[in-house]
């Protein structure tokens, strides 16, 4: 692959600023600029002062200097200004401060001076503050509000520049957590020739690489599971035949306990794979789990008098009445995986406390082992496949139960954790969202 020409991301960011600096200068001291000019030329047109001017000149030579200053100073008060005609030699007539603003190469406020000929020149500035005049204090709320906008939309641009992609990026990576493995990063954004989409680029190859594997490990979990289940099938009944045939019964109970097991194993694989394709789009139906709980805990009397583990119910009045969304079968895999690990890892003559418990519109289902227990570190892995805790719990499973209620609560709107209780042992917590309450 051709290696594309980049700019690296620190001289995008570094120009960008660099840019946005210069250009709030300049257009700052331009449009000060402009304002001047505009002030000026407003105070000249406004007043037409060469006309004016001229006529001042006129009654000076008629009628005398003093004629001419009583007119400047009516025609002053008139229009709110100064007017003063001087010669170029007589300029101290003038104020220091307007002087000092004539002399000056370009300075805010200066007055308007019109050149009448003669050596005479009429200089006019307000009295007040008005039209076509503006303070020093004005010019620099300009500047200043001028350079604050330049520069906030330069750190938004590039803040945006930097951010969205990343903000995108973001919001893919929790998609594809969430099982859409489906989605990548905008192809906009990978074509980027910066770190940004390098980065893009490695986050879609990785991601590819990920789905490419998950969606292996998935056929092999599913073409093992199959393949297994007919040669299982078949020894079994070469099982049974053989021990009508007479063969020790103790070993063919042995051989019978272990094709039974691999069966089991079996089967949890394929509702592993089950659940995990289907995800939220399982069949629902409105069920009620305190009836699913009830037919679990049947089904394990004879294995918890097996164990010597007494089962203690615990359930509020109110939840009896209490339906979920759901399929009741995957449902009852999972009580039963629960309270299943619970009874493999209870000593004998100790007991497992089953719950039921309503709140703020969820049913929680807690079944507690008074067990070892399980270590801090460990306790986040519990619900991975094929997990097993066996420095603490060496149990005879081979890690798939738990994975399997994790899956199925998930595809139930619901969640499920695992901590270790007061007692010791340890809590497993499964929550619903309650459907409706009779």
């Amino acid at each position: 692959m051709k290696r594309r020409w980049m700019v690296p991301l620190f001289w995008r960011i570094f120009l960008l600023i660099w840019l946005a600096m210069a250009v709030t200068v300049v257009v700052s001291k331009l449009a000060s600029r402009v304002l001047l000019d505009r002030e000026r030329a407003a105070i000249e047109r406004q007043l037409e002062l060469r006309d004016l001017g001229f006529e001042v000149a006129a009654i000076r030579d008629n009628r005398g200097r003093r004629e001419a200053h009583r007119f400047l100073n009516a025609q002053g008060d008139e229009l709110g200004l100064h007017l003063m005609m001087i010669s170029a030699d007589d300029d101290n007539r003038l104020p220091s401060a307007i002087r000092s603003r004539i002399k000056s190469g370009w300075y805010r406020q200066k007055p308007a001076i019109v050149d009448m000929g003669d050596g005479y020149r009429l200089v006019a500035w307000p009295k007040m503050h008005g039209e076509g005049w503006l303070e020093p204090k004005v010019f620099r709320i300009i500047e200043m509000g001028l350079a604050f906008v330049l520069i906030t939309l330069a750190c938004w641009l590039i803040a945006r520049f930097v951010s969205r992609p990343m903000r995108h990026m973001e919001a893919t990576a929790q998609a594809i957590a969430g099982g859409n493995t489906k989605l990548r990063v905008n192809e906009r954004i990978a074509a980027r020739r910066d770190e940004v989409g390098q980065l893009a680029t490695a986050f879609n190859a990785m991601t590819d690489q990920l789905c490419k594997l998950l969606e292996r490990q998935k056929h092999v979990l599913r073409d093992i599971s199959h393949d297994l289940r007919t040669p299982l099938a078949r020894q079994r009944v070469a099982i049974e035949l053989a021990s009508e045939g007479g063969v020790e019964d103790e070993l063919m109970a042995s051989i019978l306990r272990q094709n039974e097991r691999l069966e089991t194993m079996t089967g949890q694989i394929l509702t592993l794979y089950r659940v995990t394709e289907q995800g939220g789009g399982i069949a629902r139906e409105a069920v009620r789990p305190v009836d699913i709980l009830n037919h679990v805990l049947r089904d394990a009397v004879d294995y918890a008098e097996h164990q010597r583990v007494d089962c203690k119910l615990d359930s509020m009045p109110e939840s009896t009445g209490v339906s979920v969304l759901g399929d009741s079968g995957l449902l009852q895999r999972a009580f039963d995986n629960i309270l299943q690990n619970a009874l493999d890892y209870t000593p004998p003559s100790k007991v497992v406390h089953v719950a039921l418990a309503l709140s703020s519109g969820w049913i929680s289902l807690v079944i507690e082992d008074e067990g070892p227990g399980v270590a801090d570190d460990i306790l986040e892995h519990l619900f991975e496949p094929f997990f097993r805790a066996d420095k603490s719990r060496g149990g005879q499973g081979w890690g798939l139960g738990l994975a399997i209620s994790k899956d199925i609560i998930l595809a139930h709107d619901g969640d499920i954790t695992a901590n270790n209780s007061e007692r010791g042992g340890l809590q497993i917590v499964a929550r619903l969202p309650v459907f409706a309450v009779d």
